[in-house]
């Protein structure tokens, strides 16, 4: 049985998988581009818990992030719609179904691919900030 936190990672790789580009999850910039963009999710890291008591649970601010890239002409204009279905993906549904308390993404970071012609890359790191609560840090 997955703990709370994949199931959470899932769901999100799901809700952006359905958007026009293609989305991965954990792997390498693969050496093409999709003409509609990639999206790649990294885990990211959950951070330190604020912990109440009675009952005992753990609050998390899980900060992942989606990796998109475009490749083409037109990159300009494709990024930018890739980025905004992003954002009405996110906030159609701020809670995942009921997993989490609430999503929201933060300002996208540009950033430079480190490979061989990324002149016509266009990239950046859109972080997003997962807050869930859970009675087990493990589980």
């Amino acid at each position: 049985m997955p703990t709370l936190r994949e199931t959470i990672l899932a769901a999100l790789h799901t809700r952006i998988s359905a958007l026009a580009a293609t989305a991965l999850r954990g792997e390498v910039l693969p050496e093409r581009v999709p003409t509609e963009g990639l999206l790649i999710l990294r885990d990211g890291e959950p951070g330190e818990p604020e912990v109440t008591l009675s009952p005992l649970r753990y609050h998390y601010q899980h900060r992942a992030e989606i990796e998109a890239v475009v490749q083409g002409a037109d990159r300009d204009a494709i990024f930018d719609s890739l980025t905004a279905s992003i954002g009405t993906a996110l906030a159609a549904d701020r809670t995942l179904g009921g997993l989490c308390d609430w999503v929201e993404a933060e300002a996208s970071r540009p950033v430079d691919p480190p490979v061989e012609g990324a002149a016509s890359l266009k990239a950046a790191v859109i972080p997003v900030v997962l807050h869930y609560s859970k009675a087990d840090q493990l589980a």
